[in-house]
């Protein structure tokens, strides 16, 4: 039986040249808008054009437009990323959610799988109601009602979101085996074999 390089990018960036034209107006959608570049999620994505172009509009929104704002959307997407353990999603955000204003020594516990210490009120929830979620499926009445009133219908909903999307960006990219972005160190650990 042949052994495989768990690190090896199954998926790696298709050439410009062998790109279908479908590819590439997907790819240049992707140029164009806030991100500015095809890099992680999107590299593997493009093999199913139509796909990635709606996958990155709802990131789009998620990321530069949520109702939850930009640092408690940072946490969520921590919070996916560590539990998916995705390298990529969270060597681009630890620097993106410090520079939003979360302290180091919450970005630290999450990382090694601990409740932070010390978060503000809208942390806690916002910690509190991803747990619940992904233990749960589901959230407690308590739990829903605290959100609703501490954020709003609209910021739940993008809380909800949040998690969906980067749970999908982070399966595509566990599955593609994208590498860290700059070959930085990975910190979350290995994926399972």
């Amino acid at each position: 039986m042949k052994s495989t390089n768990i690190n090896q990018d199954r998926m790696p960036p298709i050439p410009a040249k062998k790109m279908t034209p479908e590819q590439k107006r997907a790819a240049n959608a992707v140029i164009q808008g806030p991100r500015g570049a095809l890099i992680g999620p999107f590299i593997p994505a493009l093999r199913s054009p139509e796909f990635m172009l709606r996958l990155q509009h709802l990131g789009e929104y998620l990321r530069y437009q949520s109702a939850l704002g930009p640092k408690l959307g940072e946490l969520v997407i921590l919070l996916t990323a560590r539990h998916w353990s995705q390298e990529f999603e969270w060597t681009t955000h630890a620097p993106i959610a410090r520079k939003r204003g979360m302290k180091a020594a919450t970005i630290e516990a999450i990382a090694e799988g601990r409740r932070p210490q010390k978060m503000t009120d809208g942390e806690t929830l916002v910690f509190d109601f991803v747990d619940e979620l992904r233990r749960n499926r589901s959230v407690s009445d308590v739990t829903y009602r605290s959100a609703a009133r501490m954020f709003g219908e609209k910021a739940v909903i993008d809380l909800v979101g949040t998690v969906g999307y980067y749970s999908t960006l982070a399966m595509i990219m566990n599955v593609a085996r994208t590498p860290v972005p700059g070959g930085a160190e990975p910190v979350l650990g290995r994926f399972p074999k």
